[in-house]
């Protein structure tokens, strides 16, 4: 079937093929699209569909229109790797996430297309307003439901695109990219920013190199990395559905649990919840004989608190700068620097 990366080329007849495999008989007479969704490196689309035998309507997923942040998705592999996830190992695993109708990727030029269900009436997770606690439970009991099925997979470890550098080469890559970035980001964000989230930004460039040490030679278990409320949808065909699969990888399971406590959670809820959360996460975990103690797995937790101050620096220096970009690195980086502070992690 013909690779069709660019929104503007979809029609009737071709999402008729696509959808044929999961619709026989199907077809799609008219279609009418719109952009949807605040995507920073992809471009969602919703095509609302005509026909017979057909759903209302799908959406697809494409390489971003902005031609900064498509080529980081292109030198990240982010296209790559989410493709990766849905072909191989969406059915590997137990989160919720969308029926995906057509995934297709060029691996040379990293041009792709995804078609998925679409999960209307379901809501985006609000990354600026943040997420009730009840919202927060459902979701790390669907982390727990990604990260038990291949917890410790020592041959998924060695892929290709999810094993990335070792703990040492890992930290003196990210230090360096953080000390690089961040001139720029303290420019861009100093009027946002007290005096004191300056002087932790500055500050956690010291932490860094033993950041992503402490997990080293622990069981490898798969972590989303950009674990957070705008890849999220609630309700609709789905009490909760995980999205964007672009930063996939192998590493600290508490990684993505420090991350999105830390940034998807009011301050003053994370801390009256957070140990809460974390044993709720542990017991769904335990479903799938995972033994991992609450002391260890809070040890780890402590340790990833800065994860959103990092996300927020690297992330917004390498996409394409937009005011709804900036207000959600922001809510992201002050949440995290926040919980930092509460968990004495930075001096």
């Amino acid at each position: 079937m013909e690779l069709r990366s660019d929104p503007s080329t979809i029609d009737a007849s071709w999402l008729t093929q696509v959808l044929q495999n999961r619709y026989p008989g199907g077809s799609v007479d008219q279609v009418d699209s719109a952009s949807i969704g605040t995507g920073q490196v992809g471009e969602n689309v919703r095509f609302s569909l005509r026909g017979q035998g057909i759903p209302e309507s799908v959406v697809g997923k494409f390489p971003s229109l902005d031609p900064v942040s498509k080529q980081t998705g292109i030198l990240q592999r982010n296209y790559v790797r989410e493709v990766f996830f849905y072909q191989a190992l969406q059915s590997e695993v137990k989160i919720q996430t969308p029926v995906i109708h057509h995934a297709a990727i060029d691996p040379e030029t990293h041009e792709f297309v995804l078609i998925m269900e679409d999960l209307a009436p379901g809501q985006q997770g609000d990354q600026l307003a943040g997420c009730s606690v009840d919202q927060a439970a459902l979701a790390l009991e669907q982390l727990a439901h990604l990260q038990g099925p291949k917890w410790g997979d020592e041959a998924l470890a060695r892929h290709d695109l999810l094993m990335g550098a070792g703990a040492t080469d890992g930290a003196s890559l990210l230090t360096e990219l953080y000390q690089n970035l961040m001139p720029g980001y303290l420019a861009r964000y100093q009027d946002t920013l007290s005096p004191l989230e300056v002087t932790a930004t500055e500050g956690l460039l010291e932490r860094l190199p033993s950041y992503q040490s402490l997990y080293a030679n622990e069981p490898p278990v798969l972590i989303h990395v950009d674990y957070r409320l705008d890849n999220m949808m609630f309700g609709g065909p789905y009490p909760l559905t995980v999205v964007d699969w672009q930063s996939l990888s192998m590493g600290c399971p508490l990684n993505d649990v420090s991350y999105f406590l830390g940034t998807s959670l009011l301050t003053i809820d994370r801390q009256k919840e957070e140990r809460a959360l974390i044993r709720h996460y542990l017991e769904v975990l335990g479903s799938y004989k995972v033994d991992l103690k609450f002391d260890q797995a809070f040890d780890y937790y402590r340790n990833y608190a800065p994860a959103g101050m990092i996300m927020a620096l690297i992330a917004s220096m390498i996409v394409g700068e937009t005011d709804r970009g900036n207000d959600m690195f922001m809510a992201m980086a002050q949440r995290s620097i926040a919980m930092s502070r509460d968990l004495d992690v930075l001096a």
